[in-house]
């Protein structure tokens, strides 16, 4: 099996399986009960968070453990908007969002919340200069992607922070999910960010909201002590455990898997640049993400063809339901190319032999496909 679609999801690690299998076993307590199976498993709960804590700069108590990445950005953005919505309804964010931003953003105009897009520069970057320029008195959330899912552009978020700093009644929500082990980054004047374990060769399952602690929002979910007063339910010791687990190995060595990602990337580049397709990544993406548009070719017949051969690639972001890709769209202004569009993820386990064979089965198939006119 060649995969390639580590952006959607990446296997477990082993040694994540074994942490979250050993605390299944020998961690058994709730961790809000009083008695010492109970006190073992907040101790340990305790630990995972400040190592958590220490790996992102931020504190314990700004850490929010969740179901994932979705529920995290739907707290952080309905939290927000529901909380402080006295203050206005105007909320800014991105065509490059996933859709568990997308989402929540478009139910809450049906609240009379108003939404505006800000516009982007040609290589996908956010024009900090409209962003200034949209904020107004009653805006009270800007939530844009540090790396977006589909074509991996990566924004600047530090300089995007610095902007939105400068409204003291608006705050910044950054879905960070898919730079967590890809890239450092510095969530100091980051309000809210949201990631997902999977992300990063942890468990599905869990993901963490981070809130800075001096921000107040109105929970998703109520009743029942947890972790926190922001997101109700028994605290899932094994998941948040692994979660920590994962998030130290991902940051373990992160410059050699760094070095090995950028050099696996351009070795892919080098191979395909000649082939009849568009590449629509650019040198302001992550070289964990490759994605090009198809001629002629569905990208959808094209995943499934290369499944043929054991090969795994994705179309659109796993989440997504559109008839094109909005990312893709977003960065090139073409239709044809956002509807033919395929993604190819990358990790630091992918070697130079499964990139060969893929280029391989993946040139054949452009030939193949291309006579048939699929």
């Amino acid at each position: 099996m060649i995969y390639l679609d580590y952006s959607a999801t990446t296997p477990v690690d082993p040694e994540v399986i074994d942490t979250y299998s050993r605390v299944c076993r020998e961690f058994i307590g709730n961790p809000n009960s009083l008695h010492k199976l109970g006190v073992e498993a907040k101790k340990l709960i305790d630990a995972s968070t400040k190592q958590i804590a220490d790996i992102l700069g931020v504190k314990t108590s700004e850490i929010i453990y969740t179901s994932g990445a979705s529920e995290a950005n739907n707290t952080a953005i309905k939290g927000i908007a529901l909380k402080y919505q006295n203050r206005g309804k105007h909320i800014i964010t991105t065509e490059l969002e996933h859709s568990s931003v997308i989402a929540p953003v478009s139910y809450l105009t049906s609240l009379g919340f108003e939404v505006d897009f800000v516009k982007l520069d040609e290589n996908g970057l956010v024009d900090l200069e409209d962003l200034e320029r949209l904020i107004r008195d009653d805006t009270i959330l800007v939530s844009i992607a540090a790396v977006n899912s589909e074509v991996g552009v990566a924004q600047p978020i530090d300089k995007i922070a610095e902007v939105v700093k400068k409204y003291p009644k608006c705050y910044f929500h950054s879905d960070i999910t898919q730079c967590i082990g890809k890239q450092r980054i510095d969530l100091t004047n980051v309000d809210l960010a949201s990631l997902s374990g999977q992300k990063f060769f942890g468990m599905k399952g869990v993901g963490i909201l981070i809130k800075k602690e001096s921000i107040v929002i109105e929970p998703l979910i109520h009743g029942g002590k947890s972790t926190t007063v922001f997101r109700s339910g028994t605290p899932a010791t094994p998941l948040i455990a692994s979660i920590s687990k994962a998030m130290r190995l991902a940051y373990d060595d992160f410059d050699t898997k760094l070095k090995q990602v950028k050099e696996i990337h351009d070795y892919l580049i080098d191979k395909i640049k000649d082939l009849d397709i568009y590449i629509n990544s650019n040198d302001y993406c992550l070289p964990n993400m490759v994605n090009v548009s198809l001629k002629n070719i569905k990208p959808e017949t094209m995943q499934h063809a290369l499944e043929e051969y054991d090969i795994y690639i994705s179309t659109q972001t796993a989440c997504s339901s559109a008839e094109y890709s909005k990312a893709v769209y977003a960065v090139t202004r073409d239709k044809e190319k956002s509807r033919h569009s395929i993604r190819i993820s990358l990790s630091y386990k992918t070697t130079k032999e499964e990139i060969d064979k893929f280029v391989g089965v993946f040139t054949k198939l452009l030939n193949d496909l291309n006579i048939r006119g699929e």
